[in-house]
């Protein structure tokens, strides 16, 4: 089996509504494309409304599903609140969140203006935080059965890593809230996951983390023990069985899919692959010649 294939089965998704902030370009875009196969409908969201226009266009022309843009700084609760109503008087309901909308750079922290860290902590923790709270709210006060939750974060979430000091801070608030609420909510029926995933490149992200030729001399792909990225179709496989009924039971799970590199980065002697194979023997050699005096 080609694991770019489509995972879930026609329809999964029907009745779905799902809001995808961050959903016009890149990762956003991929899941969205794949929830709209699956039968649901899907409102995306970022502050650019002429992108979104174009991105839900093109992705209803390719599913022929129903796409809603709508312009939202996560940043501002008040335009959630807005976000949240415009989805509710258009589809009459909201079954999942899927807080996607992040931003990121690479820089020596000490490089870092307070306004830079600020940015990228408003856009991925507090924007997070402002979507997760308003839908709660709703959630809660309408009865609604069943609702979902679903977070993106990243493996340094548990770890942090230098030259992303911002987004790791962040990353790893969103993780805690995940887990958190996954408690707190789950006698109002509501579900809370998140992903963490290794590399799965975008342009624009991409870009903007490894920018002119940096991109070819990291190779990211040499970090991960299966020798390749992410492709965009296994994301979205993952994320559209978490936010399915098909993932009922799992709650305050956080899913790595990286290929192996998190857990190649923390094996204390992983370097050691480095080794080649006529050193590896010369060391069996002197190991057993040690034993054997």
């Amino acid at each position: 089996m080609d694991f770019k294939n489509k995972m879930l089965r026609d329809g999964a998704l029907q009745d779905k509504v799902i809001v995808v902030t961050g959903g016009g370009s890149g990762l956003g875009k991929a899941m969205t494309h794949y929830f709209l196969e699956l039968g649901a409908k899907v409102a995306i969201t970022s502050r650019d409304l002429d992108k979104l226009k174009n991105t839900a266009r093109e992705l209803e022309q390719s599913t022929g599903g129903t796409c809603l843009p709508v312009s939202c700084d996560v940043r501002h609760y008040e335009q959630v609140e807005e976000m949240l109503n415009q989805v509710i008087d258009t589809f009459g309901k909201v079954d999942v969140l899927l807080n996607n909308a992040a931003g990121n750079f690479i820089s020596p922290t000490e490089r870092l203006s307070a306004n830079a860290f600020d940015t990228i902590i408003d856009i991925v923790l507090k924007g997070t935080k402002n979507c997760t709270l308003a839908f709660g709210k709703h959630w809660i006060d309408s009865k609604q059965p069943q609702a979902t939750v679903l977070n993106i974060v990243t493996t340094y979430a548990w770890t942090g890593s230098a030259y992303v000091v911002p987004s790791a801070t962040a990353k790893a608030g969103v993780l805690a809230m995940t887990r958190s609420l996954a408690v707190e909510w789950a006698k109002y029926g509501i579900r809370t996951n998140a992903i963490a995933p290794g590399p799965f490149p975008t342009k624009g992200a991409w870009e903007r983390l490894l920018p002119g030729d940096l991109a070819a001399q990291f190779d990211l792909s040499k970090k991960v023990p299966l020798q390749r990225v992410g492709d965009h179709q296994e994301l979205a496989n993952l994320a559209a069985y978490l936010v399915s009924d098909f993932s009922a039971y799992i709650n305050g799970e956080v899913i790595v899919i990286d290929g192996g590199e998190w857990l190649k980065g923390a094996g204390q002697f992983n370097l050691l692959e480095a080794i080649p194979e006529a050193l590896w023997d010369q060391l069996e050699a002197a190991i057993k010649a040690k034993k054997n005096k």
